[in-house]
């Protein structure tokens, strides 16, 4: 009668011809695993240098390798059940290292582990765990794919990763079926040999399929760029960006060949999502398709055969794809990198595109309006003029310097400053930051603007900037680093939830107030919490079913509001009808481009229309009426 231990049984010994095809399938094994994976190394590092790229903050890349690949904490926070599955197929994996090496040590007679011991003993039983785990994980992951299929894992079944699954599957089930019988049992020798052969198979196959993630993923999330969308600079006068092979540099691959094809990146991309062609997914399978056929230092054109310019120039550039990737790849330098080449070539030809372009080279903003009326404005608000006293340089932008409810967002922060006691002034030039020319590629417009910026702020002697607009934010606190030091920067968000305790509160008839995350305050500078407290002093704040880091963009980033009518649905349209139907009577904004896109999307729609307004707005409307409007000394 077969007596049940439950101690992993293993084969006591093994004959010299066993010995001997052990080695010759690990010779085989391994042999095809570099014959593929040392081309795609090659690649990599056959690919340019990183211009700009050092190894700075360690401690943050460690922390970033701890959290997102040893704990796989993006994985299971974004998608929560499968990334769960996924998350305990990955400590499978972990827990079976130590398995795997004394496992083929055995095969030689050089176990190190023993199921007696009491270290072997605890081990094993510690990786059965772990192996239950994965094989309950990866059978989920196997229906997920194969029956329920979500349409963002493509509609193409990959029967690659079936067999994948099968043989990961396998591989736990011999390991686990291991514990149910004894070292001297036929059965024990046919489960060593089929762990060992599912072994064998698995590792030749990685490098041909998206499972060489399981390779160079740990790489990639250690070997970030260091920001968020942090767009690299050009290295000397004959970079224009990515424009052929030889531009492409060995972050760039190495991100390429990480793609897992989860598919977040498409789930949450607005374009994707509005029946445009742009899907980030397949802009990082193109460069990798195109490095397998042609590879690096070649100058055949990257926008063609393997991506198309199109959808290039249809980013918002609101970071989703970026935030959401498991892996760590960073779509956005890859699109504007793209981006870059076409523009900086001659290659992009777009009317719209070309008028901006001119508007900024010449004038001073982006809607083409003369400064003249942006002095208008000023007049006409009575704001002081920045003389170099003042705490605050009010920065204005391009909305809340031309855009007609811009300056209504203007004026009632303004107003807000007045009250609180703050010294602001508004500078007398001033000029586009640069943000729509620099995400849409244009390096020369963009460093004219930003140099003469720097200029005025240093002639200026301004210390502190305060605005309205994420976007300005953004590009003066990071892009501008590259020509200068800008002086700090901070969102009208931020200043007034400092001050929320001396806000004025509304305290009857307060509102349902949905606030819409703009893509360059929350994802891009992780700044949710502030503007919530500042709107909750005017009613109860609610979030739509899409908030905080899952965001969905308004549709104007990346310098798409100046390119005229989209494709498909309309972003601005699809995030309104969100908001509207929460119920909220007030839609509340934090930046003048979203207030922009949701005015016309609200002209639009069928239903009754929220009111639409900044918090600035929520805020000034509960100030006193006798307040005097007189910036005060802070």
């Amino acid at each position: 009668m077969l007596s049940l231990t439950f101690t992993l049984a293993e084969p006591q010994s093994f004959a010299l011809w066993e010995k001997l095809l052990l080695a010759a399938l690990i010779i085989v094994s391994a042999g095809l695993f570099w014959r593929r994976f040392g081309v795609v190394l090659d690649r990599i590092l056959q690919s340019k240098k990183d211009p700009g790229f050092h190894l700075g903050n360690l401690a943050r890349r460690v922390w970033d390798f701890v959290s997102e690949v040893l704990l796989q904490s993006k994985v299971i926070r974004q998608r929560p059940l499968p990334g769960l599955a996924h998350a305990f197929v990955f400590w499978g994996f972990c827990a079976f290292a130590l398995v795997t090496l004394n496992h083929v040590a055995a095969g030689f007679g050089a176990s190190f582990l023993s199921p007696s011991g009491a270290f072997g003993r605890f081990y094993f039983y510690f990786a059965a765990a772990f192996a239950l785990a994965c094989a309950i994980g990866i059978l989920g992951l196997l229906i997920r794919r194969f029956l329920v299929r979500p349409r963002w894992l493509g509609a193409k079944l990959s029967y690659e990763s079936g067999f994948i699954a099968f043989l990961i599957f396998a591989l736990m089930v011999t390991y686990l079926a291991a514990f149910f019988t004894t070292d001297d049992a036929p059965a024990t020798r046919v489960l060593w040999w089929a762990h060992t052969l599912c072994l064998l198979v698995f590792l030749p196959i990685i490098p041909h399929t998206k499972h060489l993630h399981l390779v160079l993923s740990p790489a990639t999330v250690f070997l970030s760029r260091g920001g968020f969308s942090d767009i690299p600079p050009l290295a000397g006068d004959e970079d224009f960006g990515l424009v052929a092979g030889q531009d492409l540099t060995r972050i760039v691959s190495l991100q390429a060949y990480s793609c897992v094809e989860c598919g977040r990146c498409s789930e949450h991309c607005p374009a994707t999502n509005t029946g445009k062609i742009l899907n980030p997914k397949e802009i990082i399978l193109g460069v990798r398709a195109y490095l397998n056929d042609i590879g690096p230092r070649t100058d055949e054109p990257l926008l063609g055969k393997y991506n198309s310019q199109e959808a290039v120039f249809q980013c918002t550039t609101c970071g989703s794809c970026e935030f959401q990737c498991p892996v760590g790849i960073e779509h956005l330098p890859i699109m504007i990198g793209l981006r870059r080449g076409a523009v900086n070539t001659g290659a992009w030809e777009d009317d719209y595109g070309a008028k901006l372009f001119n508007q900024l080279e010449r004038g001073s903003n982006a809607l083409g309006i003369s400064a003249a009326e942006r002095d208008k404005f000023i007049q006409r608000e009575q704001l002081p003029i920045f003389d170099g006293t003042q705490e605050y340089c009010l920065w204005l932008g391009c909305m809340g310097g031309y855009d007609p409810k811009g300056r209504e967002i203007v004026a009632a922060f303004a107003r807000v400053m007045k009250h609180l006691g703050a010294s602001f002034g508004v500078l007398r030039k001033e000029k586009c930051t640069g943000d729509p020319v620099r995400r849409l590629g244009n390096d020369l417009v963009f460093q004219q603007l930003a140099e003469a910026n720097l200029e005025i702020l240093a002639q200026s002697k301004v210390k502190r900037i305060v605005t309205i607009c994420p976007h300005c934010v953004r590009t003066i606190q990071e892009d501008w680093k590259a020509y200068g030091t800008p002086p700090p920067i901070e969102h009208h968000s931020e200043f007034l939830a400092r001050y929320a305790e001396q806000l004025p509160k509304r305290v009857q008839d307060k509102e349902k107030i949905v606030f819409h995350d703009p893509c360059y305050l929350g994802r891009y500078r992780n700044v949710y919490d502030e503007p919530r407290a500042v709107a909750a002093t005017a009613g109860e704040v609610v979030d739509p079913p899409r908030a905080r880091e899952r965001s969905f963009c308004c549709g104007a980033g990346g310098g798409l509001t100046f390119l005229g009518e989209e494709t498909g649905e309309r972003v601005s349209h699809v995030r309104a009808q969100e908001l509207i139907a929460t119920g909220a009577s007030t839609i509340g904004t934090a930046c003048p481009f979203c207030n922009s896109m949701f005015r016309d999307a609200l002209g639009a729609s069928n239903q009754p229309a929220p009111q639409l307004l900044d918090i600035a707005q929520l805020v000034a409307r509960s100030l006193p009426a006798t307040d005097s409007g007189e910036p005060g000394k802070k």
